[in-house]
């Protein structure tokens, strides 16, 4: 079985695209505050392809990753949630020399630090997506895509 090198930029190592933008948005600690977000980015046909949940006891901060994220960001401002929109890297795993572990390894060489991270729910190629928000996107993007993993962009996720 033969594997393509992901195509970059022409003089970089990071993947030829947008980068992947996550949605941060607070919400109140009520019942149905997430289902009414996600309810109406559904109805906009926006779906949430990655999702990351912390709660605390008044305020609960959502991390998405969507479909759509200028439609989203357009909703978000039209009904006045406020909201914030950060690049992440999102990178494929495999279960041979592209594992989770590789990946860190590739990042500690780099001393590219990890803020915080999840996975996707969506596999448009059936394979672990695992969404990071680093210290470095770019560069970080750079040394997976050198370390021979696959770094996803906004038009392979996007539908």
């Amino acid at each position: 079985m033969t594997t393509s090198k992901p195509q970059t930029q022409a003089g970089t190592g990071t993947p030829a695209g947008t980068p992947v933008r996550q949605l941060s948005v607070f919400l109140h600690n009520r019942v149905g505050a997430l289902m009414a977000l996600v309810k109406l980015l559904a109805e906009h046909r926006v779906e949430v392809l990655g999702l990351s949940l912390q709660d605390t006891t008044e305020l609960a901060l959502v991390r998405m990753v969507p479909s759509d994220p200028e439609t989203a960001e357009m909703l978000f401002i039209e009904k006045g949630i406020p909201h914030a929109v950060c690049p992440v890297t999102v990178v494929e795993l495999r279960e041979t020399e592209h594992t989770l572990v590789h990946a860190l390894s590739a990042l500690l060489s780099a001393e590219i630090n990890i803020d915080f991270s999840y996975g996707l729910f969506v596999r448009p190629t059936q394979h672990p997506l695992f969404v990071l928000h680093l210290d470095s996107a770019d560069l970080g993007a750079e040394v997976l895509s050198s370390a021979g993993f696959k770094v996803l962009t906004q038009e392979d996720l996007s539908r």
